[in-house]
């Protein structure tokens, strides 16, 4: 075979096997949506809605960057949220039409709260914690849809991420999915009481606190072994404590100390509940029925 009839056919065997590659990309990072039929038929909770919107401390993300919102503390997002791999601007949580979730179906909201995939079939890069929200019940990701959609519209438009080669590390999230995510269902454990189960339910999966408290790879990908044992902050801002082993650690003296903390951070004289990085998050587990925070703290203690 000449020359030329060589590069010729190295050169076909090449694009042959970019194209495979393409291809193989493309049907892997294939984004997955909800099937509407498979909803099951419920009557929205407004109440419950408030109560999951302010155990995942929605407002704390989708914050507005307009001040009249945040006079309001409506979710109209659009305020940075930096990371070292780049900067974020969360969605626009309120009913707006154009700019919001006002357009958006039940299984639009449920497939971008649990799939992390938008009603436009892109995949939402896992600053958004969908892979906690993943572990939450439909019938709670419908009220919280219920509690948002009865809020004040505010127009707000939503910055596409400040990232290299946005579009494509967008599609590429497809692939860290299959890496990250854990497609098991979520499941009370039937050798504890209902407290410490619902406890359970809002720390893994409404308060997503182990997106921030579970240390992580070089992929970012939560290394669940350690599952609140803390570890470099995923903005990249110092660290964040360990969850685990509170009381002997002598954080908290029982779960009754941890629930006041919770309610009352710093003005209850605990530290580094009320500002910093948590300030806003107490700001917002404050809101709870004292049930729930209980609940959340008898789980926390549980854990060695």
């Amino acid at each position: 075979m000449s020359g030329p009839s060589r590069r010729k056919k190295r050169a076909a065997t090449l694009g042959l096997a970019v194209a495979a590659g393409a291809a193989a990309f493309f049907l892997l990072t294939q984004p997955g949506r909800i099937d509407p039929a498979s909803l099951p038929p419920h009557d929205p909770d407004l109440a419950n809605g408030r109560v999951l919107y302010d155990a995942g401390s929605c407002y704390t993300c989708h914050a507005p960057a307009d001040a009249a919102a945040e006079e309001k503390r409506l979710p109209a997002g659009g305020r940075p949220f930096p990371t070292p791999a780049g900067t974020f601007y969360p969605q626009n949580l309120t009913p707006d039409p154009a700019t919001g979730i006002g357009r958006w179906s039940e299984a639009d909201f449920v497939t971008a709260v649990q799939r992390g995939v938008s009603p436009r079939g892109q995949h939402y890069f896992p600053a958004f914690p969908y892979p906690s929200y993943r572990f939450m019940r439909v019938e709670d990701v419908l009220d919280l849809r219920a509690y948002l959609m009865s809020l004040e519209a505010v127009s707000s438009p939503t910055p596409e991420a400040a990232l290299p080669l946005v579009s494509l590390a967008r599609r590429g999230v497809g692939l860290w999915k299959r890496m990250a995510l854990d497609d098991r269902a979520y499941a009370s454990d039937p050798g504890r009481d209902a407290a410490w189960n619902r406890g359970r339910y809002l720390v893994v999966g409404v308060g997503h606190c182990g997106e921030c408290h579970t240390p992580r790879n070089v992929l970012m990908i939560p290394d669940q072994t350690r599952f609140l044992a803390g570890g470099p902050h995923p903005r990249g801002e110092g660290d964040v404590p360990s969850l685990r082993g509170l009381i002997p650690r002598e954080r908290y003296k029982d779960a009754g100390d941890l629930t006041l903390a919770i309610q009352y951070g710093e003005t209850f004289g605990y530290d580094k509940l009320s500002s910093g990085g948590m300030g806003a998050i107490q700001e917002n587990l404050a809101r709870l029925p004292e049930s729930d925070v209980r609940a959340m703290s008898e789980y926390l203690v549980s854990l060695d």
